[in-house]
């Protein structure tokens, strides 16, 4: 796959951070994205299968982080993308949350969560987790495996919960999900300064490309994911991206980091073999709006 001076904004090879303890039937998250990988990037962004019911269950328990957290759980059925594939419940701030569909949590800064528990399993399905400000893996104060979260103050922090997407106005893509789910915005969470959206592909996407050279006024963290857990690295396709005017091409499931400011696209699938999915977060703006401002143009040919 070609490289040059832009690549550095792209991790085309994951690191694997283990979990405290071997979990049965969860694959090692996918480090694809950090400021080890990437210096410029304030974030972290780690992604992993679900293949069953995770042993043992719970494994992670509550905790703080230092800077927001999202924490996105994903369907692995292009057939059925709001699917999730399992029942979860979630502690935030000491208050049960339940879920079985495709789900984002916002997490503020400083708020308590955990323990993540697995009640039902059906199919497999993918967890996403992204620190927001920071390019590292921190967790403080973890709780004991026995201790029972409490809850000591009057939010419901069911707020911070979207369990279904909104649908945007986008251009018709043919065997790309349009318009693509949206998880997190502010329409969704009142006062959220994140974007984040995203869908799967399965075949290869008519126009061709889609999605022209553009820029935004905030950085941009995008996915492209694999939808074969026993394959996580294989993409399942052959796309180019420019940066810059420079145009990488990509194979495998891969993390990119776009500055604000920088020009980006066209999106140009070479190659598809298998469904894959695609997605993007921009930080700091709330809305589609917002983030793509005087470049929504560029989402049909210019």
């Amino acid at each position: 796959m070609s490289q040059g001076s832009y690549d550095r904004y792209m991790v085309r090879k994951p690191v694997y951070e283990q979990y405290p303890v071997a979990v049965k039937n969860r694959q090692v998250p996918m480090t694809l994205m950090s400021s080890a990988q990437v210096p410029e990037a304030k974030v972290h962004g780690r992604l992993g299968w679900i293949t069953g019911l995770p042993d043992p269950n719970p494994h992670v328990f509550e905790h703080t982080h230092n800077c927001d957290e999202l924490i996105y759980f994903i369907g692995g059925d292009p057939q059925e993308p709001q699917v999730l594939g399992g029942e979860i419940e979630f502690y935030l701030g000491g208050q049960k949350i339940l879920f079985n569909t495709n789900t984002c949590i916002l997490i503020p800064k400083g708020v308590k969560h955990g323990p993540l528990i697995w009640r039902e399993y059906t199919k497999p399905h993918l967890q996403l987790t992204i620190l927001i400000g920071q390019g590292s893996l921190d967790g403080q104060g973890f709780a004991d495996p026995g201790t029972k979260p409490q809850k000591t103050d009057d939010i419901d922090y069911e707020q911070y919960v979207v369990r279904s997407p909104i649908y945007e106005d986008a251009p018709v893509v043919k065997n790309r999900q349009t318009p693509t789910m949206t998880y997190m915005s502010s329409h969704q969470i009142r006062g959220a300064r994140y974007y984040l959206e995203g869908g799967w592909l399965w075949a290869m996407p008519e126009p061709n490309p889609h999605i022209f050279e553009h820029k935004h006024h905030y950085d941009e963290f995008v996915i492209h994911f694999g939808g074969d857990p026993e394959n996580p690295e294989d993409l399942g396709a052959a796309i180019e991206i420019g940066i810059a005017g420079e145009p990488l091409v990509f194979n495998t499931t891969c993390g990119m980091f776009v500055p604000k400011g920088i020009k980006h696209g066209p999106n140009i699938w070479r190659d598809f073999k298998k469904p894959h999915f695609e997605m993007a977060l921009m930080i700091g703006c709330g809305t589609f709006k917002e983030g793509w401002g005087a470049n929504i143009d560029h989402l049909t040919p210019p």
